[in-house]
């Protein structure tokens, strides 16, 4: 890999971090409830775009993939939010958030590579 591959992958990564954030704020401006609804959001929308990436465009799959979508998902977000909804005595939530999560976001990329690889 050269150097500016990877420093392609780095931009993009925190570009992918920084629309994580916007997205995740908008997201909870708009709902307004606790429930992360927006790290679930996100998580699934970028397995489907990985899934698509992967599909489409597999030369690109480490700059659009680790880099833009590494920095636009999040799964340490999402265990420290199912910690905490745990914690606020919202159980029933807390595991349906990290299962439906993982669910969710498999399904999201088994669609994304079906779609990409079809196209």
């Amino acid at each position: 890999m050269s150097g500016w591959v990877l420093l392609l992958a780095s931009v993009c990564g925190g570009l992918g971090a920084a629309t994580r954030y916007l997205a995740d704020v908008g997201i909870a401006r708009l709902v307004g409830t606790r429930f992360p609804w927006g790290i679930l959001v996100i998580n699934v929308t970028g397995s489907l775009a990985l899934g698509l990436v992967v599909g489409l465009l597999p030369g690109a799959a480490f700059v659009l993939g680790a880099g833009f979508l590494g920095g636009y998902t999040t799964f340490s977000t999402a265990m420290i939010d199912t910690v905490a909804l745990w914690r606020d005595g919202e159980r029933r939530a807390s595991v349906l958030y990290a299962g439906g999560m993982l669910v969710a976001g498999i399904a999201a990329a088994v669609l994304g590579l079906a779609v990409g690889g079809a196209l």
